[in-house]
């Protein structure tokens, strides 16, 4: 039996630079890892089935779920033909921008290389993966990452300064690809990447919140309006910056000082306490 964390992430800034010939988004994307995580546990079984066990009723425990398709194509990429059982401790909220499913993936993919001593580089797991999601590659490797291509190609970077993250999750799940497929690319006003790495690089914090960008936020804003409302309502309550995560519906507001972060936690329970809330840590 094995069991690995597998983190949410967050897009510090994520900029869609044009639709490429594949139907794909080209984009560039910071992305980086927060305290909030899914646990995955992978047992072998005798025979040779894939079985998806989880705590979240509302994830498939099938062929549809990410983690299976994982493991399915690791076993038949290294010629495995023994089962496994793979339990999900749900915490990252479902279809929420936070990368959870991905994450699911990366972390059986890890736990199966660890499981059945599979002699293979994190660099050959992240490839596997991108043949899955874009944002499997950079699951695997964690921490605070530089996404190109169509996510799938990693560039670390350094950490940024330690910081709180609050996230808050309206009670619906939106289709990553119904926002891109709504997407204009040509309208979108491209971000300071640049900047925003060389932010992170000198440990800028300020720099960092000046330069949050997101280009799905207005098309996501388009159709759940709610989604704004929350960023509008955490910008009222005084975090540091806020912005939405992937292509939704979760909202981030990063906030260095614990007693700013206490005074917006009373502000959400005052009047978001109808979505789901989480105060973490950033872990890059």
């Amino acid at each position: 039996m094995v069991t690995i964390k597998a983190p949410a992430k967050i897009n510090l800034a994520l900029d869609t630079l044009y639709k490429r010939d594949d139907n794909y988004h080209e984009v560039e994307m910071i992305m980086t890892t927060v305290d909030l995580a899914d646990y995955i546990t992978v047992t072998p079984r005798n025979d040779d089935k894939i079985v998806i066990q989880s705590n979240e009723f509302t994830i498939p425990l099938n062929e549809k779920n990410l983690a299976y398709q994982a493991a399915e194509l690791f076993r038949k990429h290294f010629n495995i033909k023994q089962g496994v059982e793979i339990y999900i401790k749900k915490k990252i909220p479902v279809a929420a921008g936070l990368a959870g499913g991905s994450s699911n993936a990366a972390a059986t993919l890890k736990a199966l290389r660890e499981l059945f001593k599979v002699d293979c580089t994190m660099d050959e797991l992240a490839e596997l993966g991108a043949r899955l999601g874009s944002d499997i590659p950079f699951c695997v490797y964690g921490g605070t990452a530089l996404a190109t291509g169509r996510g799938e190609i990693i560039h670390p970077i350094p950490s940024p300064p330690k910081c709180w993250v609050i996230l808050i999750k309206p009670r619906i799940g939106v289709s990553t690809k119904e926002i891109y497929e709504a997407l204009n690319a040509n309208e979108v006003q491209h971000l300071d990447i640049k900047g925003m790495l060389d932010c992170i690089e000198l440990q800028d914090y300020q720099g960092i919140c000046n330069r949050l960008g997101n280009s799905l936020e207005s098309v996501t804003f388009e159709r759940y309006p709610v989604v704004e409302e929350i960023k509008n309502k955490l910008i009222q309550f005084g975090a540091d910056a806020v912005l939405m995560s992937g292509s939704g519906p979760t909202v981030f507001a990063l906030v260095r000082k614990e007693y700013k972060l206490r005074r917006i936690i009373n502000s959400i329970n005052g009047c978001l306490r109808e979505h789901e809330v989480y105060a973490v840590r950033l872990i890059g």
